[in-house]
């Protein structure tokens, strides 16, 4: 069934929906019921459809990478575009920093101690990044979430994630502009600075 779209957000349909685990997921993907080739993610127990990407979004998703690529320390790596396995979400960010190697995840996803930062590039998912994605992000307890907003040509910075509550929440926003840097914190300890525009196409 679909899953309709008010302001780029995914909100269930008026009738009755199925919800999946991140078992059930799995099943799929493992059958085939799911492949490569459909644009969905699982958020919430809901397959949402990912949105197309455009020029600025793959751009600034290449920029980024190369950037925190080029800053990490040993024991750290840059995924792009990957799964990352939370409670009841499988989420894809467009960018994020995994602990370990990637060997060592042959068998199974990076999950949510395994991820020092998760990046998301916004445009037409501008709403959804700030809403959904936060919520399930700070339920994970995922230290820092960044959201690249092209939209109003900023770096949106998130800390301090609330855990599992009744209303997940990052406690702590700070927006970096052109002309600033943009610390990278891993563990809460800080690693690097980049310039914003080095992120930003």
């Amino acid at each position: 069934m679909a899953i309709q779209r008010q302001g780029g957000a995914a909100t269930p349909p008026d009738a009755a929906i199925w919800r999946l685990s991140v078992a059930q997921y799995h099943q799929m993907v493992r059958s085939g019921i799911l492949t490569d080739d459909d644009p969905v993610e699982l958020l919430e127990g809901l397959l949402v459809a990912k949105m197309p990407k455009n020029p600025p979004h793959r751009l600034a998703t290449q920029l980024t990478c190369a950037a925190l690529s080029a800053t990490l320390p040993a024991g750290w790596y840059v995924d792009a575009q990957e799964p990352i396995t939370l409670a009841d979400s499988e989420p894809e960010p467009d960018v994020a920093v995994i602990r370990g190697e990637r060997r060592g995840y042959s068998d199974r996803h990076p999950g949510p101690a395994d991820v020092g930062l998760v990046v998301e590039v916004s445009d037409t998912t501008l709403q959804r990044d700030r809403s959904i994605k936060q919520r399930l992000y700070a339920a994970a307890e995922i230290g820092c979430y960044w959201i690249l907003n092209l939209v109003e040509g900023q770096i949106e910075v998130y800390s301090a994630p609330s855990g599992p509550t009744a209303e997940p929440r990052y406690g702590q926003r700070h927006d970096y502009l052109r002309g600033e840097r943009v610390p990278l914190l891993l563990n809460g300890l800080p690693i690097a600075e980049l310039a914003v525009e080095a992120l930003l196409p």
